[in-house]
């Protein structure tokens, strides 16, 4: 880093930052699907705010509605009360969202962050239920706080606890053991023996898409047996659509065309619409049995977030045609994608715009991103290893800027991969 400004960061922050390490560049100004550094270079956003970011930086419907509300000097903070804010978008999220669907649930404002939706669907399970146990799912992530981390299969994440993290049986992903092993019918087996060791649960914990474990997509057969077996073994069933919602797999939500109804969803991320915190925690009606302030936060009421969330649900969902765009894209990613892993014998790796390249080493995949950032994308990895190169674009993204990204990646392993095998070679 040459700009001087860096040292700021070197000499005040915390060694636990993470993304600056990767990106050690200044960025002043985002629009799009483009952010820029100080010194003026433009960088294509692969990462958006870790699928914070589904409609990209600073969209101006958005940014116009909360300059507006601001201005007119808006609630800002609001902890549960009522305002404006807050009834505009919850009527907009009934008539866009849940009314089309046929779903009916009440919403829960937690803390700002997806780890604080977590935490309120597992304590809200285990208070129905009268049970402690959760089960959730072979690299799965749900979060950093304890709960939510207990409930999180990354053993460098569960280390930074530094406390044993109880409460949560995690059993084999769809595909954990390969697909000759049905995972679900497995679990199935554990729970109906009663000397399988898996203790009664109160709820089963899943993501559709496992955003930080490698990119792996739950087939709909899979997820379908898995709330089968929720409800065989009276426990509720939970989907964490933090980083798969919101539009990322095509639909609004990652589960939708699959005929599933769980009792819980969480939500976070890309809610806000343009990345201020927002949180949400769905619950069917007959499970909000929550008594006042047992469980609140002091920012479940960012009114900004409701203003530019509201926004992003009237412009990009009143009908299909953001949807079908977004598949589109996501069959045009799959297909760029796939003949850049073909070409090195890789594979592929998730669903919709939510995509990867399994690069079998975390090395050649770190490899990899720092050379798409020498050449002005921003991309990060994910997996057991960090061995999947991840594709997290803004859905917003045109094809030429989308083709121009994953031509950087097309290039960027050729050129790794080719200096690693002359590598091995040469031993």
């Amino acid at each position: 880093m040459t700009n001087d400004k860096t040292t700021t960061f070197d000499r005040m922050e915390s060694e636990v930052r993470s993304y600056s390490r990767s990106f050690p560049k200044l960025f002043n100004k985002a629009k799009g699907a483009t952010i820029f550094s100080e010194d003026g270079k433009a960088y294509i956003d692969f990462l958006a705010g870790c699928s914070s970011l589904n409609y990209g930086h600073n969209d101006p419907d958005m940014q116009a509605a909360l300059v507006d509300y601001v201005t007119a000097d808006g609630i800002a903070h609001g902890l549960d009360m009522f305002t404006d804010a807050k009834e505009q978008f919850l009527a907009a999220y009934e008539d866009i969202i849940l009314k089309p669907r046929g779903m009916d649930y009440k919403l829960m404002f937690t803390g700002p962050t997806g780890t604080n939706a977590v935490e309120a669907a597992l304590k809200l399970a285990r208070k129905v239920k009268g049970r402690s146990n959760i089960i959730a799912f072979t690299n799965g992530f749900h979060g950093m706080t304890l709960g939510a981390l207990a409930a999180t299969g990354n053993a460098g994440k569960r280390n930074g606890g530094g406390i044993d993290l109880n409460g949560v049986y995690h059993a084999p992903f769809d595909g954990y053991f390969g697909p000759e092993i049905d995972t679900a019918e497995m679990l199935d087996r554990m729970l109906g023996d009663p000397s399988g060791g898996v203790d009664a649960p109160a709820a089963i914990l899943v993501e559709p898409v496992q955003g930080e474990g490698g990119l792996n997509a739950a087939s709909p057969e899979w997820l379908k047996k898995i709330e089968a077996i929720a409800r065989k073994h009276d426990a509720l069933f939970i989907i964490d659509d933090i980083q798969a919602g919101c539009g990322r797999t095509g639909s609004f939500f990652s589960f939708e065309e699959f005929g599933l109804s769980p009792d819980i969803v969480t939500q976070a991320k890309s809610l806000s619409g343009m990345g201020l915190p927002l949180a949400l925690t769905l619950i069917k009606p007959e499970y909000d049995i929550w008594t006042p302030a047992e469980h609140n936060g002091t920012f479940r009421g960012n009114n900004h977030a409701f203003v530019t969330a509201r926004i992003a649900l009237e412009k990009f969902w009143r009908d299909e045609t953001f949807s079908k765009s977004v598949k589109a894209k996501g069959e045009h990613l799959k297909l760029r994608l796939g003949a850049i892993a073909s070409q090195h014998d890789l594979s592929l790796r998730g669903r919709g715009m939510m995509m990867g390249i399994n690069a079998e080493s975390g090395e050649v995949a770190a490899a990899i991103c720092e050379q798409c950032f020498d050449n002005g994308l921003i991309i990060e990895t994910s997996g057991s290893h960090d061995e999947v190169v991840k594709v997290l674009c803004p859905l917003t993204i045109d094809i030429a800027q989308l083709d121009q990204g994953l031509d950087i990646i097309e290039d960027a392993f050729e050129a790794i991969l080719a200096n690693d095998v002359s590598h091995v070679a040469a031993e």
